[in-house]
């Protein structure tokens, strides 16, 4: 496991959207969209329903993470953080999880999931193994 720094924990915690690849049976990258956040010196990611990600980390725990930061670099271009490690999955917890993230990436005082009784879903729990990218998180 690797040290995430300041700046690279601030910008998880912010409203920037993750990528997050898993390895498919095929071999072939299995790209979804998420939101983030921190828990000690895990990121976690919340979802409700089994989807190719579970399966993905289930059968190879292996991922890659992006993050595009909102910071412009001197000559022009975004930040951004890359991230290898490796994910586990939790079961239960995602609509608290969800919860607390919607606060951050719709606003304070939504109600999400937008349902009564929502599945428990599960958390991912990514432990970051190398860090790279191009910003002041970089290894």
């Amino acid at each position: 496991m690797v040290v995430m720094n300041h700046e690279l924990r601030s910008l998880l915690a912010s409203d920037a959207l993750g990528h997050l690849v898993t390895i498919n049976a095929d071999g072939s990258p299995q790209v979804s969209v998420v939101w983030l956040g921190l828990e000690g010196n895990e990121i976690v990611i919340g979802h409700l329903g089994q989807g190719h990600k579970i399966s993905n980390i289930e059968r190879d725990p292996r991922v890659s993470l992006t993050i595009e930061s909102k910071n412009v670099n001197e000559i022009g271009l975004r930040s951004y953080a890359i991230i290898h490690g490796s994910a586990r999955i939790e079961f239960g917890g995602a609509p608290e999880l969800l919860q607390r993230l919607a606060d951050i990436y719709i606003g304070e005082g939504v109600k999400f999931p937008p349902m009564d009784q929502p599945p428990s879903g599960h958390i991912i729990r990514i432990t970051p193994a190398h860090i790279g990218g191009v910003g002041p998180w970089r290894e």
